[in-house]
């Protein structure tokens, strides 16, 4: 033992564990005044805000939850979900943000994996939910406690699920007197679902010093100033939100809340509220550019964060020439959302439009408080040559990075394998040191900024008598980055039209995994019978260029 061991333990003094519920407690106690949601007619200070958190904690607390215990949220961008991203964690329990897209079978699955004791629910997502919950009681033995959301600006049907309503709730329990957050800052603050490419989807569970981390970075990766008006153009259920409730919270900033992600409405919301931030999938993106130039008088100053697919670089420049600065991350859940970002240099400036959209469409360098990041040869783990033209695959490591896939110990080792986790994406080290993805090693589509298991929507096409063989692909798409081609060879004497398939589909998956266009053409395969989908990518690709 040194003389630095001796004497010198860690204690409450000069210890605490990390975790984002610390940011919530700081704004409340230094921004009390200032303003921190706005909603509709609604606002809430800090101050009020940390309240409405403590309260829902209390509430919670009182149903029994406590660490380690998992509350599931179905809920659009409003002031709820922002609170339950305080006081969840507040509990050291887990937060189970729900796809407000899936359909009820994959809500119920989800919640029973984590083991859901609580449920906020919204009442638009009444239908889906009630389905949902008794697809879980009478297949799981499930039954989660309900909390009805019925948001002041939501006029529309919805019954109530539950024995609880969220106002009524809050109003009931006194708020906690602290925010306690995690004893140990390893403990898990969040479960997100990802599609994955086989089977049933991946709990990625993420802990607090990652989210805690992943909250500063997104502040030293966009330099963004105090106070900064957040607009949630991003869904909070994709991986909390990139990290950005608790962002927005460190810098005593507001939540602009957005209930519905529509081109007028996003661009009022910029207007009326002086939003100067936000986040989106490149289809968002394409919505500014595409409305007429009237909705965006009076918007100026706005900075822009995109990632999902890659961003098509007329995404890249249209922004530019309506002058919206765009910053491109890249990440995935399992790295908290964007763990990697194209960093602009003083020196893009003096290049063409062009050059720059094409500078800033690469993947980018690692998050500052990311340890690492790099392009490896996925089955030696040698480094790549950085010559953009050796692909390897993108690997991770470091404090943004999740504790594991939750119940799954074989896919958690699979993908931590050699010391670094993969993330499936093929790519190639520039000289400069920055990424550039050019395949996809699993055959994920991602859609609108959501990951679409190309497995998943082929066991559906199976499922029709008249399909002998198919294969799903991503077809570049000019609005969702990607969407799913399906390639289908029909069984001899089976006729099946490409409606009806459609339709059968639609009988099975969520809508947006439906795939939008069907090609009846030979499916090439190996003398094993094996199908070779990069001659599929290659044929959609070369079939968008034609169109």
């Amino acid at each position: 033992m040194n003389i630095y061991d001796q004497h010198l333990d860690k204690n409450p003094a000069n210890f605490v564990a990390l975790s984002p519920v610390s940011f919530v407690e700081r704004s409340s106690e230094v921004f009390g005044d200032l303003p921190a949601v706005v909603h509709g007619q609604r606002r809430y200070n800090w101050a009020q805000t940390r309240e409405r958190s403590a309260r829902l904690a209390a509430a919670l607390r009182t149903l029994g939850v406590g660490r380690g215990g998992t509350v599931s949220a179905m809920l659009p961008n409003t002031p709820e979900m922002v609170e339950a991203h305080y006081a969840v964690p507040a509990l050291n329990a887990v937060l189970n943000t729900l796809n407000t897209r899936l359909d009820a079978p994959l809500l119920a699955w989800q919640m029973n994996h984590c083991e859901a004791q609580v449920l906020i629910t919204d009442r638009e997502f009444a239908p889906v939910m009630a389905q949902a919950l008794r697809i879980l009681k009478e297949e799981h033995g499930r039954e989660p406690i309900v909390i009805d959301v019925c948001d002041s600006e939501y006029s529309g049907p919805g019954e109530r699920l539950g024995a609880h309503e969220y106002e009524a709730l809050l109003a009931a329990h006194a708020p906690l007197a602290v925010l306690p957050g995690p004893a140990d800052e390893w403990d898990a603050i969040a479960v997100s679902y990802t599609s994955g490419t086989t089977g049933d989807p991946k709990g990625v569970v993420t802990h607090h010093r990652g989210a805690y981390l992943n909250a500063v970075s997104n502040v030293a990766t966009w330099t963004m100033p105090h106070f900064p008006r957040y607009l949630w153009t991003l869904p909070m259920f994709h991986c909390n939100g990139w990290c950005f409730p608790w962002t927005v919270a460190m810098l005593g900033g507001t939540h602009v809340c957005l209930r519905r992600v529509e081109a007028h409405a996003i661009l009022q919301a910029m207007r009326d509220h002086a939003v100067d931030h936000y986040c989106a999938a490149p289809i968002v993106h394409n919505l500014i550019i595409n409305a007429p130039a009237e909705w965006r008088q009076g918007v100026k100053g706005v900075r822009g964060m995109v990632a999902g697919a890659a961003p098509p670089a007329a995404m890249i420049e249209g922004m530019a020439k309506i002058g919206f600065d765009i910053t491109h991350v890249y990440g995935l859940t399992e790295v908290y959302g964007p763990a990697a970002v194209a960093v602009k240099r003083a020196s893009w400036a003096a290049e063409s439009l062009s050059e720059q959209t094409r500078l800033n469409g690469r993947q980018g360098v690692r998050y500052a408080l990311q340890e690492g990041m790099t392009v490896l040869d996925a089955d030696s783990m040698a480094l790549t040559p950085a010559d953009g033209q050796t692909m390897g695959e993108i690997m991770f490591r470091g404090n943004i990075v999740m504790k594991g896939y939750l119940k799954n110990p074989a896919a958690t080792e699979k993908a931590f394998a050699g010391g670094w986790f993969h993330t499936g994406d093929l790519a190639v080290m520039e000289s400069d040191r920055y990424v550039k993805i050019k395949d996809r090693s699993k055959d994920i589509i991602i859609s609108g900024g959501e990951n679409i298991s190309s497995l998943e929507v082929e066991d559906a096409l199976y499922r029709h008598p008249a399909v002998l063989a198919c294969a799903v692909v991503a077809r570049p798409d000019p609005k969702w980055g990607e969407t799913p081609l399906a390639y289908v060879e029909t069984k001899p004497d089976a006729t099946v039209s490409a409606e009806e398939l459609v339709a059968h589909c639609k009988s099975l998956l969520a809508g947006y995994k439906v795939p939008r266009e069907i090609r009846f053409e030979p499916i090439p395969k190996t003398s094993t019978g094996k199908i070779q989908k990069f001659q599929l990518r290659e044929r959609a690709r070369s079939a968008s260029a034609i169109d």
